[in-house]
């Protein structure tokens, strides 16, 4: 297999130019999502004195998980109307635009109202958003360009300090004004996203201008039946009592399973699908279930380890204490100053750095490894825990994710079919919404009192996981069809 050159054009590090587009857009969406999500579950748990809903806490911290899960398995659809109607350029925009309104609407509707119209919106848009903005910059390499781990890492660093900025505006906003003020500067950080995208979005040249496999307009009224009904049955399940809000994460998690099983099936059997091709998807479901793994205990930052954040956590910083919120600006601070040192090594290494799925294999035992540092701590929930030793177990948190995540998006481009280029970025974050939505179920296991058995079981069950991992990687490999 011959190796393929770079594509030509302005560059800016060496990478091409719409990544600087790209980097910022998603800067702006996670500072927004970030910011949003850092301070959602204690609005719905807060007392009503302390202007939240006052619902318990069990409930409130599955709804968080079911909630990212849910932004992630609309992925799919964001996936598919690239694919088959707007192509994937038009649909970050158009991601964008929907977010900025489930913001908006979080900040003015008053209680249940605006957390359910808020929370579909963002969850909408933003997987409208991120499967497309992935996969485009994606599409600015050719296969076997090595600077494609460089430039995802890069990528990573712009969702990362969104991720850092986004808690700390909101955090203090929520603490010194209400929580619909931080809801509203989220919505103002999408707004600014959205304005530079438009600006530069020439920089991208004819990347993602049209659907890779349009649909045909005789599916049309099909579609917009779908579109039409699927809302209305939701909202029949939810008035009729049938789902209840404790059960969502539980509900959630089945719904994206079962998703993921479909997708898979899918592209295995589609005819558009290349032998080749169909190789490199089953190479992807190893890779897919480590990566839930892997979110199902990250993704406890906003949920277990918010509460922790609240009741455990000594947030005194020189006198004066900081809000809780910002356990959600905490990790990305690493990611941050390890985001360059990563994709530079990335560069220099080319084909010889660790393969795609021995990054993968490390990044879980990393993250079943930084739960068990937990285990000091735990057992005494009258004791607190400094900042300063959770912000340095938090640095375990970030280096397993360079190992994975930003390795994640730059492997699901390389060994996307053709055909379903954006959807399987969709696929991918399934995996990671699935893990989201488990984050959720196994927080109402959690209490101060079991925190040696929870910290342990988690981070001992994640450790096997990514041992596997290693034992899989040789089949792996052997798949991808020159796919490093």
């Amino acid at each position: 297999m011959s190796e393929t050159v770079a594509s030509p054009g302005r560059t800016v590090l060496g990478h091409p130019f719409g990544l600087v587009n790209l980097f910022n857009v998603e800067l702006w969406e996670r500072f927004s999502f970030y910011g949003m999500l850092t301070i959602l579950g204690y609005y719905l748990y807060f007392s009503l004195e302390q202007g939240g809903l006052a619902m318990p806490q069990a409930t409130a911290t599955g709804i968080v998980g079911a909630y990212g899960g849910l932004v992630y398995l609309s992925t799919v659809l964001g996936g598919w109307l690239a694919d088959r109607l707007v192509g994937m350029e038009r649909m970050v925009f158009y991601g964008g635009v929907v977010v900025m309104a489930g913001h908006i609407a979080l900040a003015v509707l008053p209680g249940l109202v605006g957390v359910g119209v808020g929370l579909v919106l963002v969850a909408l848009g933003s997987g409208a958003l991120k499967a497309n903005a992935s996969s485009l910059l994606g599409a600015l390499y050719d296969k076997g360009d090595p600077r494609c781990d460089g430039g995802f890492t890069l990528f990573y660093l712009g969702i990362n300090l969104g991720a850092f900025i986004g808690p700390l505006v909101t955090g203090l906003l929520q603490t010194r004004a209400g929580f619909h003020y931080g809801f509203g500067a989220a919505a103002i950080g999408m707004a600014l996203g959205l304005a530079q995208y438009v600006a530069f979005r020439r920089n991208l040249g004819e990347h993602g201008r049209s659907a890779p496999n349009p649909l045909p307009r005789s599916a049309y009224p099909l579609v917009g039946a779908v579109a039409a009904g699927v809302p209305v049955v939701v909202a029949l399940v939810l008035l009729s009592g049938v789902l209840t809000l404790a059960m969502l994460a539980y509900v959630t998690t089945g719904v994206i399973a079962v998703a993921a099983i479909a997708y898979f099936a899918l592209m295995l059997t589609s005819a558009m699908v290349t032998a080749p091709e169909r190789g490199r998807v089953r190479a992807f479901i190893p890779l897919f279930l480590a990566n839930a793994a892997f979110w199902t205990l990250f993704q406890q930052i906003f949920t277990v380890l918010a509460v922790y954040s609240d009741e455990r956590m000594d947030w005194r910083i020189f006198g004066w204490t900081a809000p809780s919120s910002w356990i959600g600006s905490a990790e990305p601070v690493w990611i941050i100053l390890l985001s360059p040192v990563f994709a530079a090594l990335w560069t220099r290494w080319g084909t010889g750095a660790p393969s795609t799925p021995m990054k993968f294999a490390l990044g879980v035992i990393g993250m079943g490894a930084a739960f068990l540092l937990f285990l000091p701590f735990a057992g005494d929930s009258g004791r607190t825990t400094p900042a300063l030793a959770v912000l340095f177990i938090l640095a375990v948190f970030a280096v397993s994710e360079l190992l994975l995540s930003p390795i994640g998006l730059s492997v699901t481009t390389k060994l996307a079919p053709e055909a379903f280029r954006a959807q399987m970025m969709a696929l991918y974050f399934f995996s990671v919404g699935l893990g989201t939505s488990m984050s959720g179920v196994l927080a109402g296991f959690y209490d101060a009192s079991r925190e040696v058995a929870y910290f342990g079981l988690c981070g001992v069950a994640t450790i096997l996981v990514g041992l596997v991992m290693v034992a899989l990687s040789p089949w792996v490999r052997a798949r991808m069809a020159g796919v490093h």
